[in-house]
């Protein structure tokens, strides 16, 4: 399996570490202009470009945030490939959203979602199909979690006494919005359930908290729906979620599975 990444960072070394140990191929490297360099000190030999160009590995998987969705989804979608994609978050622009799907529709390429840091989006996908009430995502981090966000502008992060605080209430469109390093989990609850517009998000800063907690609770004609992860940033990089890296693997290794959930 030839596999091109886009991006360079923690998780993208820990992907393609991960696919190579499965003996898939890292055919390609996309990387913005003037960072060529950056991304060839972490992946070698692996050819680095600016653009997906005429290649044409097996699969893409987006690595590197919801400005590597955008910059390069077009084109490579719209080449009739697979794009596994990270960057759920992105989509919480209308904009482009329709023009990722035109790009897929037109190209014959096919935009694939990981559900990130989060899980149990299995069944409210399968819920949804019979008709969601209401689907809510609630995150919680410790303070330092939320260092860089608009929590800043909320909440004196440094001074919370042990006591949890919502810095966040609104709907998911909002979250990515305000949060875009933060948001990939609200639009994957999102995009599995009733959309950006409907779904409910609260984030939370809590001293407690020694892990990024995660919770979506739905209701519906199937019944009522809690879940819960507490996840563990990526060794090396506290500000990833090692999930949402193992999922982002996971997904490129379903693409050879016989056999598959």
């Amino acid at each position: 399996m030839q596999v091109a990444i886009i991006g360079y960072g923690a998780i993208a070394a820990y992907v393609g570490r991960a696919l190579e140990s499965e003996g898939a191929q890292l055919s390609m490297i996309l990387a913005r202009a003037g960072r060529e360099d950056a991304a060839a000190s972490v992946f070698g030999d692996v050819p680095v470009a600016t653009g997906i160009g005429d290649a044409r590995p097996d699969v893409v998987v987006d690595c590197a945030g919801h400005g590597g969705l955008s910059a390069h989804g077009l084109a490579i979608l719209g080449n009739g490939l697979p794009l596994v994609t990270l960057s759920l978050g992105a989509l919480a622009d209308a904009d482009l959203h329709a023009r990722l799907t035109q790009a897929a529709r037109d190209g014959g390429g096919v935009l694939h979602l990981c559900s990130g840091a989060i899980g149990g989006l299995d069944a409210l996908r399968a819920a949804a199909i019979g008709g969601l009430d209401s689907v809510t995502y609630v995150g919680r981090k410790p303070p330092q979690g939320w260092v860089g966000s608009p929590a800043e502008k909320v909440l004196d992060l440094g001074a919370l006494d042990g006591r949890a605080a919502v810095h966040f209430d609104g709907s998911a469109r909002d979250a990515a919005r305000l949060y875009p390093k933060n948001a990939n989990v609200a639009a994957a609850v999102a995009l599995a359930g009733i959309g950006f517009d409907a779904t409910a998000v609260t984030l939370i800063a809590d001293p407690e908290a020694t892990a990024n907690i995660h919770e979506i609770h739905a209701k519906g004609a199937f019944g009522e729906l809690s879940f819960r992860i507490e996840g563990q940033a990526l060794e090396g990089n506290p500000r990833s979620s090692a999930l949402a890296a193992m999922s982002a693997v996971r997904a490129v290794l379903d693409r050879r599975d016989v056999m598959r959930f």
